[in-house]
Parts: C-alpha cells; structure tokens; sequence
C-alpha cells in the first residue's frame, strides 16, 4: 500500500550561511528533501534568504516569506496562521523554536541543549532580567517541541542521550541522524603546493604557517580560552598566526576585544566571513585545525578540515569523541597548559599529522548528506 501524498513544511528560514552552522544543515536538508517527488513541499523562508531561493524547477515546491524573526514574538503567531493557511500535513522545524501554537504535526530537529547546558549573561546583549525571562521561554518551547512532536531528530548519540535524560523521553521518539560533509568543501581538489591558494589567503591577509579554527563565536565555543592557549603556544612558536573564522557579529567583536589585549594581537586574525570555494583554501593550508569547544552537540567543521587534509586537534568534550574517534587528537579544553603542549606535540610530529590525515579520509565516509536526507525522508514517510 502506497504512502498517501502528503503536503510537508520546511521551516528554512535559518537557510544558507545566514545561520552559520544551523544554515548549513538547513541548506544541505532542504535541497536534498525537495528532489523527493512523492510529496509535496512548501519551505519557509526569511526576509534575508527568500529572493535567493529558487523554486522554479521544482513542480511540487512553494516557497512561503516569514516576516517575523526566529526568537520573536511575531514568529509565535505568524508562522502558525501560515502553516495552517498553506494546509501542512506535517512540519519539519530544522532548530528547536518551534511556535507553541503551530496546527499540525510535526518533527523537530534538536541540535544541543547549549541554552539549557550553558546558560550565562555573556551569550546575550539582554538585561540580566530580561535574559531569565527569555532563557525561562526558550526552555518551555523546547520542553515543548520535544514532547509534543511525533518525532525529534537528534544528530549525535551524545545529544539523544542528552534530550532523553534531561525531558525523560523513552522509547524510540528520539531519531539520531547524523549530519553529512559539505560536498562544496569536501569535493575541492587538494594541493598544498598551488598558487592560487596562497593568492587566495593573501587577499585576506593571511600568511602560513596557521592555525585555524572555523564557526561561531558564541561563549560555549571557548575562543577566548583558545586564544589564551595560542598565547602559551607561541612562546615557543612566535611564527605561528590563529586564524579564527567566522562572520564578525556582536559575539566575535567581543573576542576580538579581547585578542586586542593579548601581546601577540598582531598574530590573531579575524578573516570574516568566508565563503565555501575560499575555506576549502584555509582549511587545507592549515597547519593544524584545532576546536576547544566545551560542548557540541555534532562539530561540523573539524569533519570538513578532515576532507582537505588537515590534521584535527579537538577538545575531548561532549560529542567530539563519538564524532571525530581515532581521527583527531584530544586535549581538556581547561587545562590551558596541556592543551598547548598537545597541540605543539602534534606540530613536531609529523608521523602523527600523517596518520590523523588518513584516518580523516576514512571517518568523513561515514557522514554523507545524501544518507542524512534519505534518513529523514523515511521518517516523514511514517506519519499520516
């Protein structure tokens, strides 16, 4: 018996590199989701991303413009009257915020629990009242989406096991489906010897050796104690420059404000944002990627230094083990002095950085967006 047609909602409105880490599973999700026939689509998109969505050769896809801005208010009432106006059998909110009033079923994607791990007045630009209020609500719409979904979607083994022990869910209402390797960074073709590379860096006024670290700047992320660990390092290695990679928003110019303090400042850089074609460069030109991270609920770009060749030193935290396993090495993000001798261990050893490269090409084969797409699909494929 045939699955009856279903017509299906995308929340995409985090689509693109709008959403840094969150706009990149959006992106490679949705393009893929939407090749499927059978059904029926409708994506929702943002003010900054629905002009550069193209439906036009997709028969079965609708694209829908939300106004309101994820975390608002205005989110909380209009998406639902637009879900219920476009007659959605079932929803597939790609982040937790999903409105409490929305009128259909639906699945969510729960990439971590980092406002419920971690919350602290530095990840926000509230007052300290206003911060509580907003942290109280962002808990009861995950509290929420988590138990009113007929299924969520976790993308580590580590952060199901986070969701079903903080909501005490059973069974098998938690689908863990990993996230896949960005075929724009992992289909470049590879030379450390290219010249265009090295053009490439100097435009953005890099020079080797580096090394780098790629993503957001939000406080989990631990970048100022990465920078402090830099510091130690290059004690020892005054040649070395941290790149750190990522769109310069309020969370960045805070740790770029605090670089400014350091002695070596003038060997901090902080590049912006950098589109896939030109990271594909950084990456492979690295010296080292190194990722200090307190918590992770999957930690995309390290994979993605994975596929250009460079050797991967991460912090030994939440998912990193599970996602990474034998192919990087491992520090404790707080012990700032190990870190740094771990990390210079791994820049003298040249044994080390080969071995963690091949191990790399083999561990980036078991994430693919296509399985990751295909995974989802049969999910949507079991609700009426």
């Amino acid at each position: 018996m045939t699955n009856k047609r279903k017509k299906i909602g995308l929340d995409a409105r985090f689509y693109g590199p709008i959403g840094k880490g969150l706009g990149r599973y959006t992106k490679e999700v949705v393009d893929r989701v939407i090749l499927d026939t059978a059904n029926d689509y409708v994506v929702f998109l943002s003010l900054e991303n629905f002009a550069d969505f193209d439906v036009s050769k997709y028969s079965n896809v609708k694209k829908v413009l939300v106004k309101g801005r994820w975390y608002s208010l205005k989110e909380q009432i209009e998406l639902p009257w637009l879900i219920w106006r476009e007659r959605i059998n079932l929803m597939h909110f790609m982040h937790f915020n999903v409105p409490i009033l929305t009128p259909t079923k639906f699945v969510a994607t729960i990439h971590d629990l980092i406002l419920t791990k971690f919350p602290t007045l530095r990840a926000t630009t509230l007052s300290p009242a206003f911060y509580w209020v907003k942290n109280w609500m962002y808990r009861l719409v995950i509290w929420l989406a988590v138990h009113r979904s007929e299924a969520v979607i976790a993308v580590s083994n580590f952060t199901k096991d986070d969701i079903e022990k903080q909501f005490s869910v059973k069974g098998d209402k938690v689908k863990m489906i990993y996230e896949g390797v960005t075929d724009a960074i992992k289909n470049v073709e590879k030379s450390k010897e290219d010249f265009g590379d090295k053009k490439i860096l100097l435009g953005y006024n890099i020079d080797k050796p580096y090394l780098l670290y790629v993503g957001n700047a939000y406080p989990h992320k631990n970048l100022e104690g990465l920078i402090r660990i830099f510091s130690k390092l290059g004690e020892k290695r005054p040649d070395l420059s941290l790149v750190l990679v990522g769109k310069m928003d309020y969370f960045y110019t805070q740790v770029k404000n605090f670089a400014d303090q350091e002695k070596n400042k003038a060997k901090i850089i902080f590049p912006g944002y950098v589109p896939d074609e030109d990271l594909a460069v950084f990456f492979r030109q690295a010296e080292v990627y190194v990722f200090a991270s307190l918590y992770e609920g999957f930690g995309l770009p390290p994979l993605e230094a994975m596929a250009q060749d460079c050797p991967v030193i991460s912090s030994d935290k939440a998912c990193m083990p599970e996602v990474l396993g034998e192919a990087a090495s491992y520090f404790n993000p707080e012990n700032e002095n190990e870190a740094s001798e771990k990390i210079l261990g791994l820049l003298n050893d040249e044994n080390l950085q080969n071995s963690l490269i091949l191990k790399g090409h083999n561990q980036i084969k078991k994430y693919s967006w296509n399985k990751c797409a295909e995974e989802i699909l049969a999910l949507y494929n079991k609700f009426k």
